[in-house]
Formats: C-alpha cells, sequence, structure tokens
C-alpha cells in the first residue's frame, strides 16, 4: 500500500492531486491518502481528511511506501519506522506555505540519501512509476541520543550561569 499523507496543519492539493492523477492513470487501487480539510476530493484513491495518531500509524506500519510533503515529522517518522520516503515539497511562491523551508528540508534530506524527492508533478508522476526501486534509509531511534541530551544539559545549565561538569 502506498500511504499518502500531507500531515495535520494544512491540506496539499497539488501533490494529492497529481497521486489521484497517477492512480487513475495507472489503475492503482493500492493507495491511501491523508488529504487535510479541503474542498478537493480524490476520484482514484480512498482518503481521509484526518486521522487520529492511532490510526496514522496503523498505516505508516502497513504500507510500502509514504508518499508525503516535506514535512519533518513525516520525514522521522518513515525514517524511524524504516519505510521507503518520496517527498514534495511544498512551494512558498504557490502559497502552499509561508516560505520555502521544505524546499531547503527535501534538498538536505536528498543530499543525506535519506529521502527521494520530486520537485513537481512531473517529476512526483515519474517517481511514482518508480517506487518498486525506492530502498529505505537506516532506521532511527525515536529517542535523542545520550550525547545530545547530555549537550542540552549542559547547554541549559551554563545559560543559567551554573557550572557545567
Amino acid at each position: 500500500m502506498i500511504f499518502v499523507t500531507v500531515g495535520a496543519q494544512m491540506p496539499f492539493d497539488r501533490m494529492c492531486r497529481a497521486v489521484d492523477d497517477w492512480a487513475r492513470a495507472r489503475g492503482r487501487n493500492d493507495v491511501f491518502a491523508q488529504i487535510g480539510s479541503t474542498a478537493w476530493r480524490p476520484s482514484a484513491i480512498e482518503y481521509s481528511e484526518l486521522l487520529t495518531p492511532p490510526e496514522f500509524l496503523a498505516k505508516v506500519k502497513a504500507c510500502d511506501v509514504i508518499v508525503a510533503h516535506a514535512g519533518m515529522g513525516s520525514i522521522l517518522t518513515a525514517l524511524e519506522h524504516g519505510k521507503p520516503i518520496l517527498v514534495m515539497p511544498r512551494r512558498g511562491d504557490l502559497r502552499e506555505t509561508r516560505n520555502d523551508h521544505q524546499i531547503a528540508t527535501a534538498k538536505r534530506f536528498l543530499a543525506l540519501e535519506k529521502v527521494a524527492v520530486a520537485f513537481d508533478e512531473t517529476e512526483l508522476a515519474a517517481k511514482l512509476d518508480a517506487l518498486s526501486s525506492l530502498q529505505a534509509a537506516d532506521r532511527i531511534s525515536p529517542y535523542a541520543s545520550e550525547s545530545l541530551l547530555a549537550a542540552v544539559r549542559d547547554f541549559v545549565r551554563g545559560s543559567r550561569g551554573e557550572r557545567t561538569r
């Protein structure tokens, strides 16, 4: 199953329409999308506007691949669960978000070889056609490392004027 998610903050009709068009053209019936609160409705794929956290986790566990906006929550969830992820960043110039932070996120995670990226609808369709070759990146822990926790503790203690050990 292909799980498409736009996150919990806003819809991303451009990406969802492209996936819906792709699924219709390819005769795919194995796509489920969480589309956000939007008036637009897919015609070729199953969908829900929003999912509860347990429903979302069930979709993540059941899917073979995640297709998502380039939100950190979606990317980290895929990495935590060992799922391949194809992201399409929202664009500020199209008023899909306030700025181009998702483009920067997508470029950085692409350079780290943690995600596949489609920067537009044409590229998304081509990458969807090649989903079977998409590999999951190494899994990450859902918890912060001890070294990170120690650095944060030291920083907080230092900012309060306390001596660090």
